[in-house]
């Protein structure tokens, strides 16, 4: 099933991201946790690719195996930077072949070996260039788009970044899923900013739940997050207690995906870093509140 005909109804919707294993010694396991993820049948899942496509072979077969064993939609991202023309075009017949109806197009982060490389020649530069290839390939996807609540990180400035993000629902981007943020003003006031510029699709919020404090840095590094003083004052007081601070950070998310159910937004995506524990909590925590 396509997600831009999950994303039409109004229930809660939850997808969880799930991440493929870097090695093939990694990949039964990683397999095991995805499994035990889509066994708590979530709306959709999410299967990401790394850096210069270094995983996409696992991409495919955990996004495959889940689709196949659980029937659980997936979503098989795809990313083209640093890539040529011809590899791109082949996973995306490998993805036709594996009858996976939906994809995240990405840039994808720039490996760190390439980042002084002289870029003047590489066949893709931006998202959108992606997301065009898709649509010329004849394959019949639904086209996810990646945005950014405050602001993507390599943009001069908002107005900027909007623009950009408007060419690349015009090129065939379906819908579109947030970086991760921890307070839902700045969602709220994204959304007011987007809809007075014309982008009507719809906007799935990534939602991160910080199960230790290590992540904490790593999520604003990753995703330039501002961090309220609210969830400071949590990391402070149970950060060095791993289970309290799982316990609490799990709570945190629970309370922002009401918050954003509550205020009419029914589709919403965990990153939930390839732990079923924090789907399973989560899902748990909203049991009475999925399906409403």
């Amino acid at each position: 099933m396509k997600v831009s005909e999950i994303i039409k109804n109004n229930k809660l919707n939850l997808s969880i991201e799930v991440f493929p294993p870097k090695t093939g010694s990694a990949f039964e396991s990683v397999k095991t946790a995805t499994e035990e993820i889509a066994a708590l049948s979530p709306a959709f899942m999410s299967v990401t690719y790394g850096a210069g496509g270094g995983t996409s072979k696992y991409t495919l077969d955990i996004a495959k195996n889940i689709k196949e064993r659980y029937g659980v939609p997936t979503i098989a991202h795809l990313t083209c930077v640093s890539s040529t023309k011809e590899t791109v075009r082949q996973k995306i017949e490998e993805i036709k072949e594996a009858g996976i109806e939906n994809i995240m197009a990405l840039r994808g982060d720039i490996p760190a070996d390439m980042l002084d490389a002289d870029r003047s020649l590489w066949q893709y530069h931006h998202a959108i260039d992606l997301i065009r290839e898709l649509k010329e390939s004849g394959g019949d996807f639904c086209i996810g788009g990646a945005c950014y609540p405050e602001i993507h990180p390599e943009s001069a400035n908002k107005n900027d970044d909007i623009l950009h993000l408007k060419e690349k629902v015009e090129a065939g981007a379906e819908f579109l899923t947030t970086q991760m943020f921890f307070d839902n003003n700045l969602l709220y006031n994204f959304l007011y900013r987007i809809r007075e510029a014309g982008i009507n699709v719809p906007v799935v919020p990534g939602i991160m739940p910080i199960t230790n404090a290590k992540q904490v840095e790593r999520a604003i590094k990753l995703s330039g997050s501002h961090v309220p003083q609210r969830f400071k004052a949590l990391v402070d007081r149970f950060g060095n207690d791993p289970a309290a601070m799982m316990q609490a950070g799990i709570a945190y998310a629970t309370d922002q995906i009401i918050d954003l159910y509550a205020n009419g937004i029914s589709t919403i995506h965990v990153y939930s870093m390839n732990k079923p524990i924090v789907a399973e909590k989560i899902m748990s925590n909203l049991s009475d509140i999925i399906g409403k």
